[in-house]
């Protein structure tokens, strides 16, 4: 690899001659890290009238610099890091800055104070990793993946991923949800309806900075994604919590002065709750009287491998009250990043101008090899083998939980790639967390889920989408034995 001529420069305030300077350049650049083994340096021409000084100075230098072993020559090709050159010293890290700026006055806003947890990103060295929101690697298709973003990087489609669309989206995704995703969950919707989005979370965010002010209130679900409770908390809106039962939201909870609600009618998070068509029906009547709008998160709505799903709360209204979200990162790869909002046309063109002010709009070429992977039937077929081989992982995870005695406190009614759990009262499961993860099984606790102060420590969720059937029995065997350690026994116990 060529360093680039532009990442040398002499320092105005440098002292010595300019043959020392340009030595002691290229030698820290060496020592620093900056400039790696057998990293070819710009010619002795090139460098020369980047500095603004004679070849004959830079060639002194570089000579100099072989000569100590810093650089090697190699015939007709130039001058490289030499492989014997000094190693780059194990600097303890740099004395801190003297900063001036007092950043707790600085700050207009915080929004690194939410409740988001953070999970291992190397989760995938974990024997037993029961972790929501991963992808298995074995059931993805990667070769009809590849050939769709082949085809979108062909000169037929150069402007559809090379162009600045601005407020547009790629017509083709456009037209295969209006056409083939919708119409499953009973929706009809126009393109002008239809606004791609970066996920399910940008969607959220979207909904949220478009609809609430600091004296507009927000109703959510308790307990609810967490990530969308760190949305709403950045928005200064009031925030009402409702507690979920066994059938999602209660309509009858809902405040006088509600103005938006967030809820996951087919499959609550976190706790895979469905909620029945007549209290849908109930939960529109109750926003039509309140005059509020409602923002339906469909999310895993693919995975209904044991009943089909109910449809969208969004199909059932006829008033343009619901704002639905949907998303592709669970069904496809959590990396991809693709979501969609449907809504009334004056709600979708304002969150189209204020996407359009934030990073204008997805990148073309994901959304147009979106577009093939879906219209060529690639993405059916991947639903159709992941929802099977989901159903046989779940059969598993139950009949383990059941053998244990483990604690179910929600399941979906169709599917999903989860079960919520509940420990026994005494049992932090955050703490649990922490004792399993010495032994390759990870979990995901539960109480950043809950709104308020007094939140239950004893929740956690298992998922089974990123975790073979063959290692969930015994997963599940070392997650019962620390159970019934207690708390505060078994970090120790191997592997």
């Amino acid at each position: 690899m060529a360093i680039p001529v532009e990442t040398f420069f002499l320092a105005p305030d440098a002292e010595g001659t300019l043959q020392a300077q340009i030595r002691q350049m290229i030698a820290q650049g060496i020592l620093s890290g900056r400039f790696r083994k057998g990293e070819k340096l710009p010619s002795s021409r090139r460098l020369a009238a980047h500095l603004g000084v004679s070849r004959i100075t830079v060639t002194l230098a570089l000579t100099e610099l072989q000569a100590s072993d810093y650089l090697e020559s190699r015939d007709r090709s130039g001058y490289y890091v030499s492989e014997n050159a000094p190693e780059p010293p194990a600097f303890a890290d740099p004395a801190p800055r003297r900063e001036t700026v007092d950043w707790a006055r600085a700050l207009g806003r915080r929004y690194s104070d939410g409740d988001t947890p953070e999970k291992p990103l190397d989760w995938a060295r974990y024997p037993y990793p029961f972790i929501y929101g991963q992808t298995d690697p074995q059931l993805f298709d990667h070769a009809n993946w590849r050939q769709c973003a082949l085809r979108a990087l062909g000169a037929r489609d150069f402007h559809a991923l090379s162009a600045d669309h601005y407020d547009r989206d790629d017509p083709s995704l456009v037209e295969f949800i209006a056409r083939h995703i919708l119409p499953r969950r009973g929706i009809l919707a126009q393109p002008s309806e239809i606004l791609i989005t970066m996920g399910a979370q940008n969607a959220l965010w979207l909904a949220a900075q478009v609809l609430l002010t600091q004296r507009r209130t927000a109703v959510i679900e308790n307990p609810c994604y967490h990530a969308l409770r760190d949305i709403l908390t950045q928005s200064r809106c009031h925030l009402h919590a409702i507690d979920v039962d066994r059938d999602g939201l209660p309509p009858e909870a809902l405040p006088r002065h509600a103005d938006v609600i967030f809820t996951t009618p087919s499959h609550q998070s976190p706790t895979n709750a469905t909620m029945p068509l007549d209290r849908r029906r109930a939960l529109l009547a109750r926003a039509a009287d309140r005059e509020a709008l409602i923002v339906e998160d469909d999310y895993e709505f693919e995975m209904a491998f044991l009943h089909p799903p109910l449809p969208a709360l969004k199909s059932l209204d006829t008033e343009g009250r619901v704002i639905y979200v949907g998303s592709f990162s669970k069904s496809v790869f959590p990396g991809l990043r693709l979501g969609y909002l449907v809504g009334s046309k004056p709600f979708i063109r304002e969150a189209r101008a204020l996407r359009a002010s934030v990073l204008r709009h997805p990148p073309g070429l994901m959304q147009r090899t979106a577009a093939y992977f879906l219209s060529l039937g690639h993405y059916d077929s991947l639903i159709r083998r992941t929802a099977r081989v989901f159903a046989g992982r779940r059969e598993v995870m139950e009949a383990a939980l059941a053998a244990h005695g483990l604690d179910i406190a929600g399941r979906g009614a169709f599917g999903g790639s989860s079960i919520w759990m509940q420990a026994p009262d005494d049992v932090d499961t955050t703490t649990l967390d922490t004792r399993l993860r010495a032994q390759g099984v990870l979990i995901e606790p539960g109480a950043p889920f809950f709104h308020g102060p007094d939140r239950p420590r004893n929740f956690y969720r298992l998922a089974y989408s990123s975790i073979p059937s063959g290692r969930i029995v015994e997963g599940i065997a070392r997650l019962a034995r620390e159970l019934d350690s207690g708390p505060g026994h078994g970090a120790d116990r191997p592997c």
